[in-house]
């Protein structure tokens, strides 16, 4: 099996840049929760085990994480309605602003980073957008989920947002 060194060198790069603006930023939640969050922003309403899954974490893990949102008051379950046995998680309008606090806070310690950066360099940061971008929507077309020869493993944020 080979390995593609630019989709390596990018997933490096995006995961060393995640775990940096966690560190550096002020967050009021723990960044597993902000990661959470962002799952379940991501995913939309989610089993326990689903999110257990794409979260590469065990179900009393992820379940005890989501009782810690619940208790927080920025999340909530609400009974399945195609399976009455099964809850959905599901963000609260609390966790939906305490994740945008997340990434605003992030995204703040970034940005002198950014304006430092000169003009080429920020366009070419653009191009790069809008080329992972189109490398998401690719990963989620639904032909892709449909191909019998491809595995898809739960997309996982790297450090959440």
């Amino acid at each position: 099996m080979s390995t593609n060194p630019l989709g390596a060198q990018l997933l490096t790069v995006i995961a060393r840049l995640n775990r940096w603006a966690t560190r550096e930023a002020d967050l009021e939640v723990l960044p597993a929760q902000a990661r959470l969050l962002a799952q379940l922003d991501e995913l939309g309403p989610a089993r326990i085990g689903d999110l257990a899954r794409a979260d590469h974490s065990s179900q009393p893990t992820m379940t005890g994480q989501v009782q810690r949102l619940e208790a927080c008051g920025l999340a909530t379950r609400r009974q399945d309605p195609e399976d009455a046995r099964a809850s959905l998680v599901e963000l609260t309008e609390g966790g939906r602003a305490a994740l945008e606090r997340v990434r605003a806070a992030r995204s703040a310690v970034l940005a002198p980073l950014i304006d430092r950066l000169d003009p080429a360099d920020r366009r070419a940061l653009r191009t790069a957008i809008t080329s992972l971008g189109r490398l998401l929507e690719a990963a989620d077309r639904p032909e892709r989920a449909a191909d019998p020869t491809h595995h898809r493993q739960p997309a996982r944020p790297s450090q959440e947002s």
